[in-house]
């Protein structure tokens, strides 16, 4: 027990029967059986959070590993979409803007309705 033989642990105990007394002795061995126990449990609770903090920084290597394989992955797609979008965009005609169509031709449409109201007013007036 702790390092110590048997004749060094019964020197203990005389010491102390001495130095306490046969009154005091069962009650400071009380208390120190309780201070043990509040070593034992600090010293477990310290094992225990040493260990959790243990984990924590394993589970953060592993996170920092997967960050780094989808960083990875991301720019080989990035690098394959680009390379695929610049060839499509080498073959693909422009686009056509409809509306800028529609409008060129509503333009058209309108001086010749106003030739269609000047026939149609030159006839009426002939009538």
């Amino acid at each position: 027990m702790f390092g110590m033989s048997f004749t060094e642990i019964l020197m203990v105990v005389v010491v102390a029967v001495l130095f306490l007394g046969p009154d005091k002795l069962p009650n400071a061995m009380v208390q120190f059986a309780k201070m043990l126990k509040v070593l034992k449990k600090s010293i477990n609770d310290a094992k225990s959070s040493i260990e959790q903090e243990i984990k924590i920084e394993e589970i953060k290597k592993e996170a920092e590993e997967y960050k780094k394989s989808f960083e990875k992955t991301k720019e080989e797609f990035s690098k394959k979409l680009s390379l695929d979008d610049f060839g499509e965009t080498a073959n693909k005609p422009k686009k056509v803007d409809k509306k800028a169509d529609k409008k060129e031709d509503l333009k058209e449409e309108k001086p010749k309705d106003k030739v269609k109201v000047a026939k149609k007013s030159k006839k009426s007036e002939e009538e």
